[in-house]
């Protein structure tokens, strides 16, 4: 009997084990080989992790319908661009409304673009102008010789405060406006020759060089004690203008006087030295140009007493 009992209990063994499946052998990757086993998680787990990473990843690209429908009737929005420079004057003031390279010439044109402005240099030489152009704020020199100029308004370099020379010869000059110059705080040269000037405006103090030669002053041109206040006068030209006197009295600061090619007649002692001063010595004066008037400077000797040079003329 007991044979028979041992034989059903092996019987019922086999059928339990038959019944367990078989777990799959696990391939470990050769990357994991060397790690430790309390480095590696279980590999059961590490799948699981994986398909959720892969699950989220398809449902984060598959929006549900009706967010998809709002996303695509949304209008799209461009990535507004850079705003393009804005040109720039020499006055650094935006150039809408006034040309693009300068305020506007009476031809409708900019003045940098008909004239040639470098820095705050503005060249206009030999283009046929018949007035003198509106100059941008930071105007230092304005050269506009060889043109057909005529006549200098009140307000043709108002508020140009930066101004320290003006060029404007051979142009037909006539007419020059009292207030032209004498407004501009930081004013040193003036060359107006070679124009048909006849009577010279009020001029500035801060004045270092003047050059009208070659116009028309004759005998009442220049204003009695024109020069007295320019102190910092160091050059005056004043040749070929049929002048009959010298413009007295001439400051201190005064280097070069060129008179040449006129009508002056007659010196006086005092005209360059000091008569009763036999002591003074003017020094800075080294340069007097008087050939070519009808004078004989022979006769006048104590006039050139205190000069470090004698003018230049007919001694004879």
């Amino acid at each position: 009997m007991q044979p028979l009992v041992n034989v059903f209990l092996g019987l019922c063994l086999l059928g339990a084990v038959g019944a367990v499946p078989l777990r799959e052998a696990v391939i470990y990757d050769s990357d994991f080989y060397d790690m430790l086993l309390g480095e590696l998680s279980h590999p059961a787990d590490y799948d699981e992790n994986k398909q959720a990473d892969q699950l989220e990843t398809e449902i984060g690209t598959a929006l549900p319908s009706a967010i998809q429908e709002s996303y695509s009737s949304a209008p799209l929005t461009e990535e507004p661009e850079e705003e393009a420079s804005t040109p720039k004057l020499i006055d650094g003031s935006s150039a809408q409304g006034s040309g693009v390279l300068g305020p506007q010439t009476q031809d409708g044109l900019p003045t940098c673009l008909v004239c040639t402005c470098l820095g705050t240099t503005v060249y206009c030489d030999d283009h046929e102008l018949n007035a003198v152009p509106p100059l941008p704020k930071r105007t230092t020199y304005f050269y506009s010789r060889y043109n057909r100029i005529r006549k200098i308004n009140r307000n043709d370099f108002a508020h140009l405060s930066n101004l320290k020379r003006i060029d404007l010869t051979a142009n037909f000059i006539s007419e020059i406006h009292e207030d032209a110059f004498w407004r501009l705080p930081q004013l040193e040269e003036l060359v107006l020759r070679d124009n048909r000037i006849r009577q010279l405006p009020e001029l500035p103090p801060t004045l270092k060089f003047i050059d009208v030669s070659k116009n028309r002053l004759g005998h009442k041109g220049i204003r009695s004690e024109a020069f007295k206040d320019l102190q910092h006068l160091q050059h005056l030209y004043i040749a070929d203008n049929n002048l009959d006197h010298i413009p007295l009295p001439l400051p201190e600061s005064l280097q070069a006087l060129h008179l040449q090619n006129n009508n002056i007649q007659g010196l006086h002692e005092d005209t360059f030295c000091k008569r009763k001063d036999l002591t003074y010595i003017r020094r800075a004066l080294e340069d007097i140009r008087l050939d070519g008037n009808p004078i004989n400077l022979s006769r006048t000797p104590y006039a050139y007493m205190c000069l470090p040079r004698l003018p230049v003329g007919n001694l004879l």
